[in-house]
């Protein structure tokens, strides 16, 4: 059988094989938890730099739209009224203005719903990614507490049954030397 001295003491045949695998177990064990936390903090470091998407841009645009939507609906006016003063002028400039009226509402009207649409998408698409960030977080979080609790639970098994192989080895060596401190023959040879 193979012997192998290590820390002082000897160790026979299987023996060591049960020390290396429980030296692997704790050493997998140590760099698994390592990595649990390395990861852990990682996702902390991005959660805690995260920020809302700046949307004042587009607040500014929607002002200068309804500012602009405002202005539009004022010459309008003015149209209008230069139409009904003109109306002793000829009919082909009263039609005329009337159709360039029409298209300019019609613009307008376009433009109006545009602006109410790209609003309703961007508050949508924050709504959307304020649930899936939430969601994250929540999915994480409950994964590294399960995590942790598993390692734990495994870290305190191990503990154990290194206790016990521990009290095993010693009280094997305390019965092989006081086997041989009874022993007559190892009285004689000093």
């Amino acid at each position: 059988m193979a012997e192998v001295e290590f820390g002082g003491m000897k160790f026979k045949g299987g023996k060591i094989f049960v020390i290396l695998t429980l030296l692997s177990t704790l050493a997998g064990g140590l760099w698994g938890g390592f990595e649990v936390y390395k990861d852990y903090m990682n996702m902390r470091e991005k959660i805690e730099s995260y920020h809302a998407p700046d949307l004042s841009g587009i607040e500014k645009q929607l002002a200068v739209l309804k500012q602009d939507m405002t202005n539009l609906r004022e010459i309008e006016k003015v149209i209008k009224e230069s139409a009904n003063d003109s109306r002793e002028y000829t009919r082909d400039i009263k039609n005329d203005l009337k159709e360039e009226i029409h298209h300019m509402s019609t613009q307008l009207d376009s433009i109006e719903k545009r602006g109410k649409e790209a609003f309703r998408l961007v508050r949508d698409s924050i709504e959307v990614n304020d649930t899936k960030v939430r969601n994250m977080i929540t999915v994480n979080s409950e994964r590294f507490d399960t995590r942790r609790e598993q390692l734990r639970t495994d870290m305190d098994n191990l503990e154990q049954r290194m206790k016990t192989t521990m009290k095993e080895l010693e009280k094997g060596i305390k019965d092989k030397i006081q086997k041989a401190l009874e022993n007559p023959l190892a009285n004689m040879q000093k």
